[in-house]
């Protein structure tokens, strides 16, 4: 089939930089779904992406959909003809329906019966007059952010749009998208190439916008911009830091990147690291150098999205913006210092954390009690009630007014420049870890135990106040929270108990509402179930919720019955043990037994009821010793010894007796074997 290539492109105005790359990737998974549902098919599809556009190349469209067959059924063949073999009135309209004539219709015939019929082959439409509708779809669909109009139309999209190609082969594709018609013009850099570009064929794309100053291709773009600023930080005898998120902003803010080497006053190196790097690499989106020694030098690297005929003007430009700053920086980092952090700390209450939930001096107090509870537990000893008294200091010092990503770590800073504890100044950093997801974890004992106090102090409060999430809104990332607990509890890792600590907290909370500790440790709960699924390999969701059934109070602790539970049901004894203990509770749930009956030995009248009993006894020991000693596995092997008892009862006792007594008794016996089945997991919830 004849092919073509398609190019699809819209011109606007700047694109907010940290969403091109998505925007990008639904505009061409947009043109991939709509190609699919027309049944057009094609070869190589390009994504492009740049400040100031977004665009799709795809090679080798089809020129037409395939022809697609069709079967329609009529009258039965009986109503169809009379009896002198003549058409009925049922017949000719349905012929008419289809646009034949009767003596042109054909008989289908199946097991059911036979009928007047039509087949025919359906021509496939020309892809030319299916793409402008395809394309007004994907452009739609994109997952804005945010909408704006510009001018006198209605249209609406991230930002002013210029222009739009839609090109099909060497052929315009009409259609008006976001008020404009489409045509075969693009225009290049903006002061390197501004005038008019007339594409011929979609497949010039690249190569006209690049000789008009423009690199289309996003991955292509970053490389030339990594390879620059490694080139140019070398030329200075130093190593470029290289962050992943800054070089893809920078490469979604420039079209032609030349990289430009830049200096600041030596004087600002007495700064703290982090200050400089956030003052470069933050705030002015520059390349940090260091030099060969690691330490950080007063090079950095900027990419500038022109070539310039006074390359030295501009980096004269990017000093003078980013001297200013560091002066600033530097000023705060003096009139921090003046002040210790016990006096920054004073300042607390004057800022409120959240209106009902107080001021961080309100939440301070809550947290320095609940770190010390969690410190004495895991021995990080009495530099945590310090750290806890200290922890949100930096939040009153200037610095991280001005640069709040940096709370914690100027916390650090602060307190080892006043002669705290080191132990005290690292959890004032280690309290904001992990930060997000893959994020490094708290490594000291007082780091733990004040990241675990502060997060589970949030979470309790918000949910007190009945602010938790809902959908995507999360002001208070309370599900980043959550998560962060639970990977400090399972990699550090901590055995704590969990339900103490959330109950705890929502005790010592301003706002009482009943039911919080246990929607909070539901809402924890719901994030275990998945980081467990992660961390077991070959988990099933029933095993998770047999482990979560039984409540372990640890998440540590569920980890482990876990682990025990998956190795153990991977072994033959395993299914055999997990049905007979549904089949011991498909019985319990028909009665009601409690926990007051007890088993009384003197009303066995079978033989295999006793010997049930007395081997229950025998095992009972060695499984609870297990089970207290977290021998999980050991207890499931434990468990499955009683096994040869359970299917003899079961085929010598009729449990549901006519004697009251006795049934009760044998259904307090099932229960109490179910009892030491299940000390691990509900195996009732696992499939029969």
């Amino acid at each position: 089939m004849a092919a073509q290539d398609l190019l699809f492109e819209l011109l606007t105005e700047e694109l907010p930089p940290r969403s091109l790359e998505a925007l990008s990737n639904a505009l061409a998974e947009q043109f991939a779904t709509g190609l699919a549902a027309a049944g057009i098919t094609h070869g190589r599809l390009r994504r492009f992406a740049t400040p100031r556009r977004l665009a799709v190349l795809i090679e080798d469209c089809a020129e037409r959909q395939p022809d697609r067959p069709i079967e329609r059924r009529g009258p039965p063949l009986g109503a169809a003809y009379d009896s002198n073999a003549q058409p009925t009135q049922a017949a000719l309209a349905f012929a008419k329906s289809c646009g034949v004539a009767v003596g042109e219709l054909t008989q289908i015939a199946n097991e059911k019966g036979t009928w007047l019929g039509y087949r025919a082959l359906e021509p496939g439409a020309p892809s030319v007059t299916l793409l402008g509708a395809l394309a007004q779809r994907a452009v739609a669909a994109l997952p804005l952010p945010k909408r704006m109009r510009w001018g006198a139309g209605e249209a609406e999209f991230v930002r002013p749009v210029h222009r739009i190609v839609l090109l099909f082969g060497t052929d315009i594709v009409p259609c008006t998208i976001l008020g404009l018609q489409t045509g075969n013009e693009t225009v290049g850099h903006r002061f390197h190439a501004p005038r008019p570009i007339r594409l011929k064929t979609p497949r010039a794309y690249p190569g006209a916008l690049r000789r008009a100053k423009v690199i289309a291709d996003f991955t292509a773009r970053r490389e030339t911009i990594r390879s620059a600023v490694t080139a140019a930080a070398a030329a200075v005898g130093g190593h470029a830091l290289l962050d992943l998120a800054l070089l893809d902003e920078v490469t979604a803010l420039v079209e032609w990147p030349v990289a430009i080497v830049g200096r600041f006053d030596e004087r600002f190196l007495t700064l703290p690291r982090e200050v400089i790097v956030a003052t470069v690499q933050d705030h002015q989106r520059y390349f940090p150098i260091e030099a060969a020694d690691g330490s950080l030098s007063p090079w950095f690297v900027t990419a500038s999205n022109l070539a310039s005929r006074d390359p030295g003007k501009v980096r004269e430009g990017n000093e003078r913006v980013v001297r200013p700053r560091l002066t600033d920086a530097a000023f705060f980092w003096d009139q921090d210092r003046k002040l210790s952090l016990e006096d920054h700390a004073a300042g607390l209450g004057s800022v409120t954390f959240q209106g009902k939930l107080g001021s961080y001096a309100d939440k301070t107090l809550r947290v320095r009690a609940l770190a010390n509870r969690i410190g004495t537990a895991i021995g990080a000893g009495a530099a945590v009630d310090r750290a806890a008294q200290l922890a949100k200091a930096d939040l009153m010092t200037l610095l991280v007014g001005e640069f709040p990503e940096l709370q914690g770590t100027m916390g650090r800073h602060y307190a080892l420049a006043a002669g705290e504890n080191a132990e005290v100044a690292t959890a004032l950093e280690e309290q904001y870890w992990p930060r997000f997801a893959g994020d490094r974890l708290p490594a000291s004992r007082v780091g733990q135990a004040l990241a675990l106090a502060d997060r589970i102090d949030t979470l309790v409060g918000i949910f007190a106040i009945d602010q938790k999430p809902t959908g995507t809104k999360d002001p208070f990332a309370l599900r980043r929270a959550a998560l962060g607990i639970l990977r400090i509890l399972l990699e550090t890792p901590l055995d704590l108990d969990l339900v103490d600590l959330v109950e705890h907290s929502a005790g010592a909370q301003p706002v009482s509402r009943s039911g919080t500790a246990e929607e909070v440790l539901a809402f924890i709960a719901e994030r275990l179930r998945g980081l467990l699924a992660e961390r077991v390999a070959g988990c099933t969701s029933e095993m998770l919720e047999a482990v979560l059934a039984v409540g372990p109070r640890s998440p540590l602790d569920a980890q482990a019955r876990l682990l025990a539970l998956h190795a153990f049901l991977a072994t033959p004894e395993g299914a055999v043990l997990a049905a007979a203990n549904k089949r011991i509770g498909n019985l319990l749930k028909k009665v009601d037994i409690g926990t007051e009956v007890r088993v009384d030995p003197v009303l066995f009248v079978d033989e295999a009821e006793r010997r049930l009993h007395d081997r229950l006894l025998e095992v009972a020991p060695r499984v609870e010793g297990a089970l207290s000693a977290r021998r999980y596995g050991d207890a499931l092997r434990g468990a499955r010894e009683l096994r040869p008892e359970v299917d003899a009862f079961f085929d010598a006792v009729m449990v549901m007796d006519e004697d009251l007594a006795r049934r009760r008794n044998r259904l307090a016996l099932l229960r109490d074997v179910r009892s030491l089945m299940g000390g691990i997991a509900d195996l009732a919830r696992l499939p029969g």
